[in-house]
């Protein structure tokens, strides 16, 4: 195996390390990729515990300002360190190509805050090994287990449910991540969004392209975020995630409804002048103006994103 990651580009340079495979018992080569940013509190033993179920583990680190890449790098993973932040999004980009550079047939993302617990890596790549899934997500919420899980996210589910791209009928959780894929896979994904928006970005590509996908229960380490941490990160997810993929829902209903408006009140003034009803004021003719100007707008926005969005994914 492979002791160097000869990749990189401008914005990021590597550090190398000496791996072993600990519990490499299945033909399939298997390499766990974490997306880090300031973690030095808890990268190092989530990296230890990963290796006993892994071939290889890659960090990604988005341009920490304390000792996430060392204290990574001497866990024994192959570390990417990114000049400047990019994100979510594109680091977990350039984990993927780096797995599939070096050689992984599964690839498997999870939090590298140690919310996660490795143990559930073997289930989670057990339909790939076996050849009846494409994708797989671990799911908190499968045999009943959503009840030990709190209020607050439990109703962001059904939220992400109806609100997101992502069609929940058949998955529990689309922002847990962690997840496994084959790495064959790799290339349909978008990175383009941040936060918990991403996992539903690999959910959209799979769902596009039809991969099989399975779910299998997993368990947390950790506690929960507080609803105070917790709701205006899922806030701004959902608010992304409708943006990219139903941009004529948040864009060009509401702005062609304003935009109605707007002419609305410009012919009910017209016709009141014209008859000398009463005269135009300046606030009521600005009203007018700012509704049909940023009606219009937004509808059009809306159109031209969604036309965007089906050209990138019919590519």
């Amino acid at each position: 195996m492979s002791n160097h990651l000869s990749m990189g580009n401008g914005n990021q340079r590597v550090m190398n390390k000496n791996n072993k495979c600990v519990m490499g018992k299945t033909f399939k080569n298997i390499t766990a990729v974490l997306s880090t940013y300031n973690e030095e509190m808890s990268i190092g033993s989530t990296i230890l515990l990963t290796k006993l179920y892994v071939d290889r583990v890659i960090v990604v680190d988005d341009a920490s300002s304390d000792r996430t890449a060392e204290i990574a790098q001497k866990a024994g993973a192959e570390v990417i360190i990114n000049k400047t932040k990019v994100g979510k999004g594109p680091a977990l980009e350039t984990g993927f190509k780096a797995a599939v550079h070096v050689g992984a047939d599964i690839i498997v993302t999870m939090d590298s805050k140690g919310r996660h617990n490795p143990v559930d890596i073997p289930i989670l790549v057990a339909p790939i090994i076996k050849g009846s899934a494409d994708m797989v997500n671990g799911s908190l919420y499968l045999n009943g287990l959503g009840g030990n899980i709190p209020i607050y996210r439990r109703v962001s589910k059904t939220i992400m449910g109806k609100f997101t791209s992502v069609n929940m009928d058949k998955i529990t959780k689309s922002h847990n991540g962690f997840c496994a894929f084959a790495a064959s896979t790799a290339g349909i994904f978008r990175f383009d969004a941040q936060g918990m928006a991403v996992e539903n970005d690999l959910f959209s590509g799979a769902k596009k392209f039809d991969l099989r996908i399975k779910e299998v229960e997993i368990r947390n380490l950790h506690d929960f975020d507080s609803p105070v941490k917790f709701i205006p990160r899922f806030l701004k997810t959902v608010v992304k995630d409708v943006e990219v993929n139903k941009p004529l829902y948040i864009y060009s209903v509401p702005g062609f409804a304003l935009a109605t408006c707007g002419f609305y009140m410009g012919l009910r003034f017209l016709e009141a002048f014209i008859l000398g009803i009463e005269s135009l004021h300046f606030w009521s003719v600005f009203l007018m103006i700012f509704l049909c100007l940023a009606g219009v707008y937004m509808t059009v926005r809306g159109i031209v994103i969604h036309s965007m969005v089906d050209g990138t994914m019919q590519n």
